[in-house]
């Protein structure tokens, strides 16, 4: 009998998958990670940052957006630890991180494009 009193039994061992579903809160953190690929301009923001570390002008330029559009961008990239910087005098400079998260998601855009990251 099932310890989660759900209303039908069907044979089904869904006790032990809900024993290991992971909290409500952990579903939460996966969906805003899952929220950066959801914007286009923040995808191609991100995936460029995969494959080369690039300041905000250049960015801007590469992908034909304003400063402003990318700053915006690289601000909720790096709040959600995707990105990081450095400064280099007056310049910024963007790539991507060193979390599971970030490298999870430069897989997934790759496989998505089925691209490889170029041979440096």
């Amino acid at each position: 009998m099932s310890h989660y009193n759900l209303p039908h039994n069907h044979g089904q061992s869904i006790d032990r998958v809900l024993e290991n579903m992971p909290t409500t809160e952990s579903f939460q953190e996966v969906s805003i990670l899952f929220q950066q690929l959801g914007d286009g301009s923040r995808l191609r923001i991100l995936w460029l940052l995969c494959h080369c570390e690039e300041c905000v002008t250049n960015i801007a330029a590469a992908l034909n957006m304003s400063k402003p559009a990318v700053s915006h961008h690289l601000r909720t990239l790096k709040d959600n630890k995707l990105i990081e910087s450095r400064r280099e005098g007056k310049e910024v400079y963007y790539k991507i991180s060193s979390t599971n998260q970030a490298h999870f998601l430069h897989e997934a855009i790759d496989a998505m494009f089925e691209m490889s990251c170029p041979i440096e």
